[in-house]
């Protein structure tokens, strides 16, 4: 227990001093959820084409060829770091982009007053993006844990940026600093069933969810849960303690296209279809 403990800390300083290069001074709620002309120009600047993405390699030594931006701000989402977007952090595979658009607006229907936060996805030209060790092909992408309070939506820690990385929840999902905070693991489940859903329709399905080890019987202890333990999806069995101290507030999905063996491998298909309600 003592190594695992100095294993999370060890994670969280080094995050932050990521933190101390990347975010400079914090900046308020209202600016971070402003879309800005800086973004609105930004995103015309880097507007999607026509042309098919293509991803290159492994999810851990790949490149994106065409990617597409996922837009900064949604009817309900919001991507959650300012200047991680303006650096060029927020490129997906288009197939990926429509599947997680698709997911967003279903859920605008069903759930119309519930908001949500997409992290870091992949450069613009995939590769490398430090500190992910993944996330080079656009076939990768993180999502902020959906928070209650006192069994109530809570958005009170989703507008601090890429600080979030930072923050601490406790092996049952309470937040460390006030313990009335807690992870939604049910529609964390709903989530990602959805998302599998709708990638279907694009030729994709997710391959990996990476999320704290420890979280898992809370997850799958929920209606959804219940249903996504069941399901063909795959939730990581076993991770370093690196990696899984850094999990505990956002959960971390890889898609793959459905006919290959392994979700990386190229591929430029061209693909129309979204299912709509």
């Amino acid at each position: 227990m003592t190594f695992y403990k100095i294993q999370f800390n060890a994670a969280k300083m080094s995050l932050s001093l990521l933190l101390l290069i990347f975010v400079p001074t914090l900046l308020s709620a209202q600016e971070r959820l402003r879309v800005d002309y800086e973004i609105m120009e930004y995103m015309q600047l880097k507007a999607n084409d026509d042309t098919v993405s293509a991803a290159i390699g492994t999810v851990g030594n790949g490149t994106l060829q065409h990617a597409k931006l996922m837009p900064y701000k949604g009817k309900n989402f919001i991507y959650f770091d300012r200047e991680s977007y303006l650096a060029g952090r927020g490129f997906l595979h288009g197939s990926v982009r429509k599947s997680v658009l698709t997911t967003y607006d279903s859920l605008s229907r069903s759930l119309p007053h519930r908001y949500f936060n997409i992290m870091e996805c992949s450069n613009e030209d995939g590769g490398e993006m430090f500190p992910h060790k993944t996330h080079q092909t656009g076939m990768s992408i993180d999502f902020m844990m959906p928070l209650l309070k006192d069994n109530k939506p809570y958005y009170g820690l989703d507008t601090i940026g890429a600080a979030h990385y930072m923050l601490n929840f406790d092996d049952d999902g309470k937040y460390s600093r006030d313990p009335s905070i807690s992870i939604d693991f049910n529609l964390v489940a709903r989530k990602i069933l959805l998302l599998d859903y709708f990638a279907r329709q694009n030729g994709l399905n997710i391959f990996k969810v990476i999320i704290k080890i420890e979280l898992k019987d809370e997850l799958f202890a929920t209606e959804y849960g219940k249903i996504l333990k069941a399901s063909e999806i795959y939730v990581v069995q076993g991770l370093s303690p690196l990696i899984n101290a850094l999990h505990d507030d956002h959960f971390h999905i890889d898609l793959g296209f459905t006919y290959n063996k392994t979700p990386q491998a190229e591929n430029t298909e061209s693909i129309d279809r979204i299912l709509t309600e």
